[in-house]
């Protein structure tokens, strides 16, 4: 029995190390966008400030390990077997959940996932307790920390958007998007401001109750009774310090920004690692103790052991090797995942100043929530005296913007996000509630980009739309966590060793299926990398070529989904093949929403143009755009009656008429497939032939639908199928009709 529970504890560990590089592909968010979105540096530094400041957060962590051992549950209660069943609970469903996330593209909080799993755990065990031996909810649960915690983690989300809301409004009103012309007199001030609020956030959060500041006298006492005093003398030192820096024409904002991110990602690393290792640790501790009593029966020896600070020798001799190996791994991770950056990329897209890619659609919330807020804002509009309006608009005037190639945001604006998100995690600590640096720092990150006016009218609905995601996905987490965590810790309880090793298993499964499915993703994001490289290139001719390749690449990609979906509707139809009519559906909608998203990237690159360019071909390429959008609705309405026809099990089409179409449907795939090669290939030599065939394809259905017509007088047709049939034939006919449109649209706009 000790082998197995030795291996299990071995695939806790196993699961620790895949959590750590999990975890922080997730959390990256906090400590990452501001940097990357101002382009603060070249990627590799910003890695590598990032990076070192994980490492040694990890590292020199007091491991706030307390959460993990008695902070939900108490243990005294709890037996060997019972500590096992939760910490494979949590681990396993931590994993899964961050996989999840990541895999999407979207930042959660290892705090969330991690509380609410052993909340969920627990409190499934916590039943079978109170079951067979009559003891209280209370007894066994720690309700009133767990509460606090909860509580504590949401509030911060909305304390946190709103903070960042009106900090960014009152900093941009004094440096404008134009910073550089307020420098001179501001920039000591706001310098030694920042970097004061970011070594005091090191200090409280970072390193306070470390071996390094422990030895130098600046304990967790001595801090809070000369907080004033340090604060004082660190913002006289920063502020002269920042000048001379201006003097000597150091950029003085990517100083913040660098000491900044190095103390987020230090701090994200010492106090979130309990989330990684804190659960393996905990049942490497109780597994420890049970070893020194080999007589002891595991469902029934308590872990009275893990209700105070540890007093196992051997588990404190290497607790300290485990942070520095998960330090380690985490700044390996960090550099090589591919999954944080897609995380960061994503959140700092909801924030970007310029139009361009958007990551999220729209939604029915999100529009009402703009159409309600452009209400207030026309009401509150009119009470604006026009002279305070028109020196706000100055303030607030985005043509003067400084930023990078490729930032989203500037420098201002990414000093605001780090300072503020390391100062309210400061003021949460020092109330004594947990908050999660992923909510706050997004939050914070959000509430600036509102206040800088990145969310205009264009954009508006699909930044909202994202951040509700990101929010809901964040209760999600929670609720998530809670049932999944009990449901596994049931399975571990009753089943004993066997469900244990289930729950492995799945674990495994999920994780392959997950990153292949992630990879999957990125293949299919190729035409995206064209567009990137298109909103970032300076050249005309560059951003003309890039052009032409995004149009052609997109129209390629619509006709082979067109193509596809015509056969599908048509074969579905004359086989009475309902999931061929259904996977049709399934491809017609997706491919509608793509095109949309390629449409605008496209129009957002036609704004790049030359303009006499531009004006020369503009006309084509909306012709182009508006031929593929009506092919949209042509297929729709064809496939909208032939799925009712074919579900409702009514009379399928004559032989007849199935083998006169056959030849329609073989002649109009040819014709489709040499319109894509020529669109690929940029050589429209065979256009005129495509057209003329199209023309005569035109006529012949012409004919055909009159002679349908003729049999509908005669009462031995049948009327739904014939009428079917007819709206097939005149679908089709004007889906030649647009593809002969596009052929001659994308021959103009390619010449």
């Amino acid at each position: 029995m000790s082998v197995l529970y030795l291996g299990i504890l071995l695939f806790l560990f196993a699961l620790a190390i895949c959590d750590l590089s999990v975890g922080v592909a997730g959390s990256a968010v906090p400590f990452m966008s501001p940097a990357m979105g101002s382009k603060a540096a070249k990627f590799r530094i910003l890695l590598a400030v990032a990076a070192v400041g994980v490492f040694v957060g990890a590292a020199t962590s007091d491991g706030m390990m307390d959460v993990a051992r008695h902070g939900i549950m108490t243990p005294t209660y709890f037996s060997f077997d019972d500590i096992i069943c939760i910490c494979l609970a949590v681990t396993a469903t931590d994993i899964i959940l961050m996989d999840i996330f990541n895999t999407l593209g979207l930042p959660t909080s290892t705090t969330v996932s991690m509380v609410f799993g052993l909340l969920g755990s627990s409190s499934a065990i916590a039943l079978f307790k109170i079951a067979q031996n009559g003891h209280t909810y209370a007894e066994l649960i720690n309700t009133d920390k767990a509460l606090q915690i909860i509580i504590s983690i949401f509030a911060s989300v909305a304390i946190a958007f709103v903070f960042g809301s009106i900090v960014m409004w009152l900093t941009r009103i004094i440096f404008t998007f134009n910073y550089r012309r307020h420098l001179k007199y501001s920039i000591a001030i706001f310098g030694g401001f920042c970097i004061t609020c970011i070594m005091y956030f090191l200090l409280v959060k970072g390193l306070r109750g470390t071996s390094l500041l422990n030895a130098i006298g600046m304990t967790p006492n001595w801090l809070d009774n000369n907080s004033s005093q340090v604060l004082f003398v660190c913002f006289i030192i920063f502020t002269c310090l920042m000048q001379i820096l201006h003097w000597c024409r150091v950029n003085v904002l990517k100083v913040i920004v660098f000491f900044g991110t190095f103390s987020l990602a230090m701090a994200f690393a010492g106090n979130d690692l309990v989330n990684f290792i804190g659960v393996p640790l905990t049942s490497l501790e109780a597994f420890l103790d049970i070893s020194r009593h080999p007589s002891a029966d595991p469902h029934t020896y308590t872990m009275g052991v893990l209700t105070g600070p540890s007093v196992d020798a051997t588990f404190n001799a290497i607790k300290p090797w485990f942070f520095v190996g998960s330090g380690a791994i985490m700044m390996i991770a960090l550099c090589l995942s591919k999954k944080a950056r897609k995380v960061v990329e994503n959140s700092n897209s909801l924030a970007s100043q310029t139009e361009g890619e958007e990551v999220f659609s729209s939604s029915k919330i999100a529009r009402s929530i703009v159409r309600q807020t452009l209400i207030v804002n026309s009401f509150f509009s009119r009470l604006e005296p026009n002279f305070l309006k028109g020196w706000l608009d100055t303030r607030f005037n985005e043509d003067e913007s400084i930023m990078p190639e490729g930032a989203t945001f500037d420098l201002v604006r990414a000093c605001v996000n780090l300072v503020l998100a390391g100062l309210l995690i400061v003021v949460g600590t020092s109330l004594q509630l947990p908050l999660s640096t992923t909510y706050v720092a997004f939050m914070v990150g959000m509430g600036s980009s509102l206040a800088d006016r990145a969310w205009g009218r264009e954009t508006a609905v699909y930044r909202i739309t994202g951040v509700i995601t990101v929010v809901g996905g964040w209760f999600v987490t929670a609720g998530a966590a809670f049932i999944m965590s009990s449901l596994v810790a049931t399975m571990n309880h009753l089943a004993g060793i066997f469900g244990m090793i289930l729950v492995i298993i799945i674990v495994v499964v999920v994780l392959i299926r997950n990153n292949r499915a992630f990879k999957k993703k990125q293949e299919e994001e190729t035409v995206d990398l064209v567009f990137r490289k298109l909103v970032h290139a300076k050249d005309k001719n560059e951003v003309w070529d890039l052009l032409v390749l995004h149009v052609k690449s997109t129209q390629v990609e619509m006709i082979d989904v067109m193509q596809n979906t015509f056969n599908n509707i048509t074969q579905g139809v004359m086989k009475e093949n309902i999931r061929q009519l259904r996977t049709a559906s399934h491809e017609l909608e997706s491919a509608r929403d793509k095109w949309k998203r390629y449409r605008r990237k496209e129009i957002v690159g036609m704004r790049r143009l030359d303009y006499l360019q531009a004006v020369e071909k503009n006309t084509w390429f909306h012709l182009g755009s508006n031929n593929l959008t009506q092919i949209f609705y042509c297929l729709k309405r064809m496939l909208e009656p032939s799925l009712e026809h074919v579900d409702n099990n009514f009379n399928p089409l004559p032989e007849v008429d199935v083998i006169e179409f056959t030849s329609i449907c073989k002649e109009v795939d040819v014709m489709l497939t040499r319109t894509r090669k020529m669109v690929d290939s940029g050589d429209f030599t065979g256009a005129d032939e495509v057209l003329v065939e199209g023309n005569f394809l035109k006529k012949r259905l012409s004919e055909i639908r009159h002679s349908q017509q003729d049999h509908l007088q005669h009462e031995e047709e049948n009327i739904r199928a014939t009428l079917l049939y007819l709206n097939m034939l005149q679908e089709t006919q004007e889906f030649i009709s647009m593809i002969r449109h596009l052929v001659r649209a994308s021959k103009r706009f390619q010449e």
